[in-house]
C-alpha cells in the first residue's frame, strides 16, 4: 500500500506521451494486472472479490481511498519479470505520482500472494520537462480552470523563487452560501501541515539544550500513565512517526470530539494505551505522537502550546495570519470547509475538532507559509545543523525527516508537508537549493490542493 495521502501526493510525475507496455504471460503478471484493474474500477465489490480470492487481510477502504486520490494506475515499465515474480513501474492516472509495484505468487496457492506498491523518485529518462515562467503560468491556469469547472478545486496557489513570485492564483469560493470568493488573505485550515510548526518548536528546545533527540517521554511527562510509552519512546521517534504511539481518530474521537479541548484532554483519553510496536521498529503515521510533542512543549515552556508557537515560531517568521483559534470563534477570513456528500459538497463543520492541536489544525495563508519556509532556510527558526537534519530522511522508509516530508536528492532535494481531512487540503513544498516554494491550499477534500502543488513543483523553471 502506498503511504498516507499527504506523502503519496507530495512529490512525483510522468510524461503523458509514455506508451503502456504489454505485460508478459505469467502468473505474477496476471495477478498484478488483476489488482490494477480492480483498483482502476473503483468498485467495492470487485475489490472485495480480489481480497477474498487471494485471502487478503487489509480492508478495501484503503484501496478505495487510493483510487479516489490517484484515479487509478497505468503500467509504465516492466522492470523485472519471472513466472512467479514481477516488478512494474506504474503512474497515477489523475496525478503525477510514480510508484513501483511488486507482486509474487506461487502457482495454485492464491494465499501466497505478496503485493506491494511503493512511491519512488522519478528516473531521469521519465523526468518531466521544466517550463519557463510563462509556460508554467499558462499550464497552471489551464489545470486550475479545468478543476474549477469540474467543481474540484477552490483555493489558492502560490509559487515563489528567491523571494519573487512566479505564479499566484485564487479560485473558487471561500463561502459558498455567501458567495465570498477566495482571496490572497483567505485563511485555510491546515490539517497535518501544522506538524511542521510543532516540530520546529521541539527542535528549538533541542537547539537550546533543554532536550535531546533521545530524551524519553517520561523524562518530561513524569506522570505519564503508560510505562512503555514513558520509558521507551524518544523525541526522535515522535518526530518520525516511529514510536508506535497510534492515532487519535476513530470511534473514541468521534464520541469525544467536542470535549477534547486541550492536549491534556487527549492524554487523559489515550494515555493509558500501550504501544502498537516497539519504538524504532517501523514507521506508522501517528497523530497521537504529535499530541505528545504538544504536551512536552507545554511542560517545557510553562505556557500553552498555542502561545508558545505564536511567540517562538509565528512571530519570528513574520506569520501574521497563522493561528489555531477555536472552531466556534468567528473568523471573517477563514474559508468554510466542504466535504463530498454524494454528488454535492456539504459543510464539514460536524467533523471538526474543538480546536486544532500540535498534531494538526489551525489556519494559515499562502503568504504566511512562504514566510515560514523562508525563515527556516534563513536560519531564523532553527540552527543550520538541525534544519538540515529535520529536512533530510530520518525514517526507515526515507520519506520523512523530523516533522517534515522529504524527497529528492542534490539540487532537487525538497521538504514540506501536506494536510488533508474532510473539507481541507494543503501542501507546502520547498526546494532549498533554488529557494523554490510551492503552496497550495483548498477548502475541499484531498487531493484538491495536493495535485496542483505536485504539478507545479515538477514544472517550475530550472534554476539558473
Amino acid at each position: 500500500m502506498l503511504r498516507s495521502v499527504c506523502l503519496l501526493l507530495l512529490f512525483i510525475a510522468l510524461p503523458a506521451f509514455a506508451a503502456a507496455p504489454d505485460l508478459p504471460d505469467t502468473p505474477a503478471a496476471a495477478v498484478a494486472r488483476e489488482w490494477i484493474d480492480a483498483v482502476n474500477s473503483g468498485e467495492r465489490a470487485r475489490l472485495q472479490a480480489f481480497k477474498e480470492r487471494y485471502r487478503r487481510k487489509a480492508p478495501v477502504e484503503g484501496l478505495l481511498e487510493l483510487r479516489a486520490n490517484t484515479g487509478g494506475f497505468d503500467v509504465v515499465r516492466v522492470e523485472r519479470s519471472e513466472p512467479s515474480t514481477i516488478r512494474l513501474l506504474v503512474s497515477e492516472r489523475e496525478g503525477d505520482g510514480l510508484a513501483r509495484l511488486e507482486a509474487s505468487i506461487e502457482p495454485g496457492k492464491p494465499e501466497s500472494l505478496k503485493l506491494g506498491v511503493e512511491l519512488i523518485e522519478r528516473p531521469a529518462d521519465l523526468a518531466i520537462p521544466r517550463l519557463d515562467a510563462a509556460g508554467l503560468a499558462a499550464a497552471l491556469d489551464r489545470r486550475i480552470d479545468a478543476a474549477v469547472a469540474a467543481d474540484a478545486f477552490s483555493g489558492r496557489v502560490l509559487v515563489t523563487r528567491n523571494g519573487e513570485t512566479l505564479y499566484e492564483r485564487s479560485a473558487g469560493l471561500a463561502d459558498r452560501d455567501a458567495g465570498t470568493p477566495v482571496g490572497a488573505d483567505t485563511q485555510f485550515r491546515l490539517g497535518s501541515m501544522n506538524k511542521m510548526f510543532t516540530a520546529v518548536a521541539i527542535l528549538q528546545f533541542v537547539d537550546a539544550g533543554k532536550l535531546t533527540l533521545d530524551t524519553r517521554v517520561g523524562e518530561i511527562l513524569a506522570d505519564y500513565p503508560n510505562r512503555d510509552v514513558a520509558t521507551k519512546v524518544r523525541i526522535r521517534h515522535l518526530l518520525t512517526h516511529t514510536g508506535g504511539t497510534g492515532d487519535i481518530f476513530g470511534p473514541e474521537f468521534d464520541q469525544h470530539r467536542l470535549n477534547l479541548k486541550t492536549h491534556a484532554d487527549y492524554l487523559r483519553l489515550y494515555g493509558k494505551r500501550g504501544l502498537d510496536f516497539e519504538p524504532g521498529a517501523e514507521q506508522r503515521y501517528s497523530n497521537y505522537g504529535f499530541i505528545l510533542l504538544g504536551a512536552i512543549i507545554e511542560k517545557l515552556s510553562g505556557t500553552s502550546y498555542y502561545d508558545h508557537v505564536q511567540a517562538k515560531v509565528f512571530g519570528p517568521a513574520g506569520m501574521r495570519d497563522t493561528a489555531s483559534p477555536l472552531e466556534s470563534e468567528p473568523m471573517p477570513k477563514r474559508a468554510k470547509g466542504y466535504l463530498r456528500d454524494g454528488d454535492h459538497w456539504a459543510s464539514n463543520v460536524d467533523t471538526l475538532p474543538w480546536r486544532g492541536t500540535a498534531a494538526g489544525g489551525g489556519l494559515s495563508t499562502s503568504a504566511d507559509l512562504v514566510r515560514f519556509a523562508t525563515a527556516l532556510m534563513d536560519g531564523t527558526l532553527l540552527s543550520k545543523r538541525l534544519f538540515e537534519q529535520a529536512t533530510a530522511a530520518q525514517a526507515p522508509d526515507g520519506g520523512y525527516g523530523y516533522g517534515f516530508g522529504v524527497a529528492g536528492n542534490g539540487a532537487q532535494r525538497r521538504f514540506g508537508h501536506g494536510g488533508g481531512a474532510p473539507g481541507m487540503n494543503g501542501e507546502l513544498m520547498v526546494v532549498p537549493a533554488s529557494r523554490t516554494i510551492v503552496v497550495a491550499l483548498a477548502n475541499l477534500d484531498p487531493p484538491a490542493a495536493s495535485r496542483l502543488a505536485e504539478y507545479a513543483i515538477h514544472r517550475v523553471p530550472a534554476a539558473d
